[in-house]
């Protein structure tokens, strides 16, 4: 079997290139091809020769995924693609334009494992984690499309990041390599639901990125009900593993809570939260619950949002009320992945 040649660290790469008796420089070369100028075909490697471009393809493929269905956002120019990878599956990703440039939500995963119930990226079920790879092609057919250089990633797209934590860590080292796109980890944020025992493991890498936490809940009665991930890893847990992860990184955490009417969005809710989050280095962002038909979930109106965001504020905690992306597209990951497998016929598409 031939190995994604993308997938491989810096490190990897020049490994291989050794065993394959070829001189160190190559691996510069051959990294920068794949993760600068992102070809998906030794061909286009100009400056090799054409006995190593058939070596290479002897031992390696370079992965990619194909833009399937592409949504452009009348509102704001939010982009959404459905992309295709090789077996037939299919990912989202999410171009956002801010002041400061441009911004991708990536998916770490071909579905996922963690089943709440207001997110739809569990709905088509999980296949498979995506290869360091294939996280990283998101980007580069997204910039190639687009014509755009990405400077900041999220991955709260389809799938658990730190579920798949070995191929996302190889992937931020990949994105931060100068000789990639040399993203910073600044720039880099990753969302978890709570895998307590992997957040300690992020936390000893000491990566300066964000760290976000799904929390969507001020305790363990509700969140069990809306996040199963809460049976194994309790909320004091993982709030326990964020004080820790903040001290010792230094690094501010931020809180992904998504307001759900007369679930979680009540005022003693808010109250609860704030005395949770109390003296921790953190901020909230409120997210007014997406409309996904099946899951029949309900927005609160603006007035009850607000009251909500005030009660944090007023208690010492930093909150602020998520602007809306991408209304008209549906940007929200994991909606395209589920009516594309479950045939449903894809319309308004660029």
């Amino acid at each position: 079997m031939k190995t994604d040649i993308k997938s491989l660290t810096y490190e990897q790469l020049n490994n291989a290139v050794l065993e394959l008796g070829l001189p160190k420089f190559r691996t510069k070369q051959i990294f920068n091809w794949l993760h600068f100028h992102a070809v998906t075909s030794f061909d286009d490697m100009t400056n090799i020769s054409k006995e190593l471009k058939e070596k290479l393809k002897e031992n390696f493929f370079i992965s990619h995924c194909d833009i399937e269905d592409k949504y452009v956002s009348e509102i704001d120019s939010t982009v959404k693609y459905l992309f295709k990878l090789w077996d037939g599956e299919y990912i989202e990703s999410v171009v956002m334009k801010y002041k400061y440039g441009y911004t991708i939500c990536v998916s770490s995963q071909v579905g996922c494992k963690m089943g709440c119930k207001f997110c739809a990226s569990t709905l088509a079920g999980f296949k498979r984690n995506l290869t360091a790879g294939e996280i990283e092609s998101q980007i580069h057919s997204a910039q190639k499309d687009l014509g755009v250089r990405i400077s900041h990633i999220v991955m709260m797209g389809i799938g658990e990041p730190l579920d798949n934590f070995d191929n996302v860590i190889d992937f931020l080292e990949n994105v931060n390599s100068p000789d990639g796109l040399n993203i910073s980890m600044r720039s880099i944020t990753i969302s978890t639901c709570g895998i307590v025992d992997k957040i300690y493991e992020l936390m000893d890498l000491g990566l300066q990125l964000t760290l976000t936490i799904s929390l969507h809940a001020s305790n363990n009665e509700i969140r069990s009900k809306t996040m199963p991930v809460n049976d194994k890893y309790p909320i004091e847990q993982v709030l326990k593993a964020c004080r820790d992860y903040s001290k010792k990184t230094g690094r501010r955490i931020s809180f992904e809570y998504t307001l759900i009417k007369g679930v979680n969005d009540r005022e003693c809710d808010a109250l609860e939260l704030a005395g949770r989050l109390k003296g921790m280095l953190c901020h909230v962002n409120l997210i007014p619950v997406n409309d996904v038909e099946e899951r029949g979930n309900v927005r609160g109106s603006r007035e009850s949002i607000e009251k909500f965001c005030a009660v944090l504020k007023n208690n010492s905690i930093n909150a602020t009320i998520r602007r809306t992306l991408g209304a008209d597209i549906n940007a929200s990951c994991g909606q395209l992945r589920y009516k594309k497998k479950r045939g449903d016929a894809v319309e308004d598409c660029c």
